[in-house]
């Protein structure tokens, strides 16, 4: 199987909010990195895969199952972590993996017993004892112990430091190393995406503005910067965006469009800076 995920013209109307002809493809073996400003689509997004909303148009499919006729048959196939806790704060972890594992037969104790001694956690220390990067551990853990194929991670580095955001990065990257897992993860902490993510799915405030592969996506765009006296008519008509400051500018143009700017400071664009420059104001809806 190619694709361990596929949306296809999604939609979902709330009330002052649209989200509307959302495409794209995760396929086996990589990272996608679901961003856009905050109140964009990106939770409603993962809900709906998760059947936790009821669309309003388009389908989807996990594993090549549809996620609503085949949805036991697709939920078995995933892992899901949540930027909370969704276990009872006064089990144990044991406890914890006692209850997930009612609800899948594959389930490999002796692969959780390895997971555990891998990411530290004891055993017997109860859920609301650990750090928030433990728990998401102990989460991880458990989806690793039923081979989940395809991991959702809904702002999985929100509120993590920075040794524990990188150790998360880590295990995705090992997760997929074998080429036979994906991971599709929402974020707006656009540095984990540029270490970690191979593919980008961009939604600015309920439209699908890009989905492809990072490299593409970051090379669309550069950073022309200049002083004041150098901003020209030409340059305000192409520019996707631009700030001005006391002592100059700084703008974000198309890479198509650079050579014409070729005498002003050109930078790369980060994926942060593309966010930022492309974003437009409106109604939406986390």
């Amino acid at each position: 199987m190619a694709n361990y995920l596929e949306v296809k013209n999604l939609s979902k109307a709330f009330e002052g909010f649209w989200l509307r002809d959302i495409d794209f493809t995760l396929p086996k073996g990589y990272i996608m990195g679901l961003i856009g400003p905050n109140g964009s689509g990106k939770t409603t997004i993962i809900k709906l895969i998760l059947n936790m909303l009821k669309r309003s148009g388009g389908e989807i499919k996990i594993m090549g199952l549809d996620n609503i006729a085949d949805e036991q048959k697709a939920k078995a196939q995933l892992g899901v972590v949540f930027d909370n806790n969704y276990f009872s704060d006064d089990w144990t972890v044991k406890q914890a993996a006692k209850a997930v594992s009612a609800f899948y037969p594959n389930w490999n104790s002796r692969r959780f017993a390895e997971m555990l001694r891998k990411f530290d956690i004891i055993p017997d220390k109860k859920v609301k004892e650990l750090s928030k990067g433990m728990q998401m551990k102990l989460m991880l853990a458990c989806a690793f112990s039923y081979d989940a194929k395809l991991l959702i991670l809904d702002e999985p580095t929100s509120g993590l430091d920075p040794v524990s955001r990188d150790e998360l990065l880590f295990i995705l990257s090992e997760y997929i190393e074998d080429g036979e897992h994906s991971v599709l993860f929402s974020t707006h902490i656009t540095a984990d995406l540029e270490r970690a993510a191979d593919y980008i799915t961009y939604i600015s405030y309920g439209k699908l503005f890009f989905s492809g592969s990072k490299d593409e996506f970051i090379d669309m765009f550069r950073i022309v910067k200049g002083g004041l006296n150098e901003l020209s008519a030409e340059l305000n008509a192409k520019a996707v965006g631009i700030r001005t400051f006391s002592t100059g500018f700084e703008a974000l143009v198309k890479t198509e469009d650079i050579g014409t700017f070729s005498a002003l400071s050109i930078e790369p664009a980060s994926i942060d800076q593309i966010v930022v420059f492309t974003s437009e104001k409106g109604e939406h809806h986390e």
